[in-house]
């Protein structure tokens, strides 16, 4: 597509049709130039046959799937495309708690009635993996699941056993659709975990932007069951833009070929890890285990004497660092194949320094709760609500999501109890500057609850 489009922009015809900037700006940051629209010739996202269908096939055969769809805003519109696309009204879902605040969103739109798993402790304040043994008691407790949603790799690079799960799902008579959005670059080296297609599951969405050469909002909706496919493609009409930026299909384009230095990059990692060794305060999480994408660095300061808010600050401003998240007891600094030498020896050289200066200890962190709270009402059967003091709220059902961000997943679901211990928790995640987002947007002074 890129050649194309230099081709075309490159030529004489004058363009009476969108967008508006007519190609005519130049000023050195945007692509004015380049951004088209579906012109004759330049096929059509909504029904591709030309070279849209030929990146959507290059990108099926190189992740396993069936049928691959672009998608050009975010794995999110592809995650509320795949749900609609499998369920009808009332369904039965089973949902990883740790699945991203979009999945709740389309149940929610939906009409779906979510039963939540939770995963398996990873530590004390990170989640890991789906346990297949505990999500097939829950399907047998739960007749008629239609569809089952978890994400893997989780936001911290731990994978769930997909070709297990899928089994077990699949003799339950239920689709399994995969929040793959962190495992993008799984098929482009041995060295990664396989990736959901090829583990069986029936469909996956997974992000290029965050851990491809990409920009941001490009992804892919990726289904291994041909019987989804047509379902698929009406489902995206609904959540999908009908003008779709060429710009971002283009550099699906670019992103899906094998130019990219895949065991160079593993080799940094691996260099990385042996200079790391010499933490004494600060630990590297999850190293060697099975099953995980260890281009996701986890920096954990449980026993620093500080907290991982107070970690990514430093690193921010003693040595212009920007991690990827801060949560209360680590840090997550994520990778890719276009890190380079010098990046990953100024990480090494501050994580040393900073961890010289940690006292030890323990740093007076808090634990997660790995329970799900009690639920009143699934959040469309709430019809009226009231705003209330957000401390006083013990007891009530919350008529919004309350979430730390990033990564987005819900501490407390629509129609879920308020209780002490969650009032407490999530007030202690603010007070320790974790960023908690309310769909509502009335938190901290209020929340919406449900009014009976």
């Amino acid at each position: 597509m890129k050649n194309e489009i230099l081709a075309y922009t490159d030529g004489e015809a004058y363009p009476f049709h969108m967008p508006g900037h007519k190609r005519n700006i130049s000023d050195g940051l945007f692509p004015y130039k380049l951004d088209l629209t579906e012109i004759d010739g330049f096929d059509n996202l909504h029904r591709p046959e030309g070279f849209i269908k030929g990146i959507e096939d290059k990108a099926a055969r190189i992740y396993h799937a069936q049928r691959a769809f672009l998608l050009v805003n975010g794995a999110t519109g592809g995650i509320l495309s795949a749900i609609k696309a499998s369920t009808s009204r009332g369904d039965k879902i089973i949902v990883a708690r740790n699945c991203h605040t979009s999945v709740y969103h389309a149940a929610e739109l939906l009409g779906l009635r979510a039963e939540y798993i939770l995963p398996e402790p990873a530590t004390d304040d990170i989640y890991g993996r789906i346990s297949p043994t505990a999500l097939e008691r829950q399907l047998a407790d739960n007749p008629g699941v239609s569809l089952v949603i978890i994400t893997s790799p989780t936001y911290e690079g731990i994978c769930s056993d997909i070709k297990e799960i899928a089994q077990i799902c699949h003799s339950y008579g239920a689709k399994l659709f995969v929040d793959e959005a962190h495992g993008a670059h799984f098929p482009f080296h041995s060295a990664f975990p396989q990736n959901a297609m090829q583990c069986g599951a029936d469909i996956a969405v997974v992000s290029l932007h965050k851990t491809m050469p990409a920009l941001t909002q490009t992804a892919l909706l990726l289904t291994s069951n041909r019987e989804m496919v047509q379902p698929l493609q009406s489902a995206l009409s609904f959540f999908q833009t009908s003008s779709p930026s060429y710009v971002l299909m283009s550099c699906i384009e670019n992103c899906l070929t094998e130019k990219w230095d895949f065991d160079g990059y593993i080799n940094r990692i691996h260099r990385l890890e042996n200079s790391l060794r010499e933490l004494n305060n600060l630990k590297m999480l999850f190293r060697g285990q099975e099953d995980y994408d260890f281009g996701k660095l986890v920096i954990s300061t449980q026993n620093a004497g500080i907290s991982g808010i107070e970690l990514a600050d430093i690193l921010r401003k003693r040595y212009n660092i920007e991690v990827e998240m801060a949560a209360n007891g680590y840090i997550i600094a994520m990778t890719s194949v276009c890190d380079t030498d010098c990046g990953f020896d100024r990480l090494k050289n501050a994580l040393l320094k900073i961890d010289l200066n940690c006292s030890g200890g323990w740093s007076d962190n808090f634990r997660m709760t790995f329970e799900l709270p009690e639920r009143r009402l699934f959040p469309f059967e709430i019809t009226r609500t009231k705003a209330v003091d957000f401390k006083e709220a013990q007891g009530m059902i919350s008529a919004e999501d309350i979430f730390a961000y990033p990564p987005g997943i819900p501490i407390i679901v629509k129609g879920e109890v308020l209780s002490a211990e969650l009032i407490g928790y999530i007030t202690a995640l603010r007070g320790s500057n974790v960023n908690i987002i309310s769909s509502a947007d009335s938190y901290p002074e209020s929340i919406l609850i449900a009014d009976l």
